[in-house]
This record gives C-alpha cells, sequence and structure tokens, in this order.
C-alpha cells in the first residue's frame, strides 16, 4: 500500500505582529473605555430624569457610531456611503421620537376626556 499524498493541506502561517494595528486596537479600546466609564460615573451621580437619559442616548450612539467606523472600516469609506448609512438612521430616530411624542398626546387627551 502506496502512502497517501495530502497536498492541499496546509499549515497555518503566523502573520509577525503590525505595531499600528495594535495601537489602533488600544487607541479604540481607551476610548470605548472612557465613555463607560463616563456613563458609570453618571449613573451613580446624576438625578435621574431626561438630562441623564440624553445622555445616555447620546453617548451610546458616540460608541455605536464609533464601533462600526472603526471595525467594519466605515469611516474610512467615502462620505456619501456613511450618510446613506447614517441618514436613515437618523430617519428611524426621528419616527421614533414622533410616535413618542405624538403617543403622550393621545395618552393625556384620553385622560382629559374620560378623567
Amino acid at each position: 500500500m502506496g502512502q497517501a499524498h495530502n497536498s492541499h493541506v496546509s499549515t497555518p502561517t503566523v502573520q509577525p505582529r503590525d505595531p499600528e494595528k495594535i495601537k489602533k486596537i488600544l487607541k479604540v479600546t481607551l476610548y470605548l473605555a472612557v465613555a463607560t466609564a463616563i456613563e458609570f460615573v453618571l449613573a451613580f451621580t446624576v438625578p435621574r430624569g431626561y438630562l441623564l437619559t440624553s445622555i445616555f442616548v447620546l453617548l451610546t450612539f458616540y460608541k455605536s457610531f464609533y464601533i462600526v467606523g472603526e471595525f467594519m472600516h466605515l469611516a474610512h469609506e467615502v462620505k456619501l456611503l456613511i450618510w446613506a448609512v447614517v441618514a436613515p438612521i437618523l430617519f428611524i430616530i426621528w419616527l421614533i421620537l414622533a410616535m413618542l411624542i405624538e403617543g403622550n398626546y393621545v395618552l393625556e387627551s384620553l385622560k382629559a376626556i374620560f378623567g
């Protein structure tokens, strides 16, 4: 019996360290850690209300857009592509806010009418 030759099997190669990639990952980690630390401090120091909720929403958007921009490389694309992604998100946010405001108006009107 002959030996089987597996010429199609390749051995994995180890890539050398790229200091620029490591530096970029550490920078992204630092930015996200600082934003999370700010959220953590605000959660225990600022009284609950619209201001705190607004700050949390803005920091969440900052972190999510930063993650998408860096890890999905959207920040390095042409500006038109970025707006093609961001504009629908802004319209969805506007829709949610409009529905919440309108729903509150309807609720207050029903309370005024029916007591």
